[in-house]
């Protein structure tokens, strides 16, 4: 789990993410060596009562966390708003089972 800021990119449309801290991203990065697809983590995400599945995109060492706009509504939350971020890759859900 982690605590981050709500940052949105513009791009063709604007898209809504949370950075991971270096120190997780880096170790993500060596759990999932070789499970990345083409340089994205599949992940289950949980941010506040909603889970959801997504893909983390690399950007500058770091891995950043899509934040849905369904996730977005039902937790009430915009850009530059604090959240905690707890994050489960997806291969570990078979281990859970």
């Amino acid at each position: 789990m982690f605590d981050g800021e709500i940052i949105e990119w513009r791009g063709p449309a604007p898209y809504f993410f949370v950075a991971m801290p270096e120190s997780d991203s880096a170790q993500l990065r060596e759990e999932a060596r070789s499970l990345i697809y083409w340089g994205q983590v599949p992940v289950h995400v949980v941010i506040g009562g909603t889970g959801f599945r997504t893909a983390l995109f690399p950007r500058e060492g770091r891995y950043l966390v899509p934040v849905k706009a369904a996730v977005r509504q039902a937790e009430d939350l915009g850009e530059g708003d604090a959240v905690a971020v707890t994050l489960r890759p997806a291969w570990r859900d078979n281990e859970q089972r």
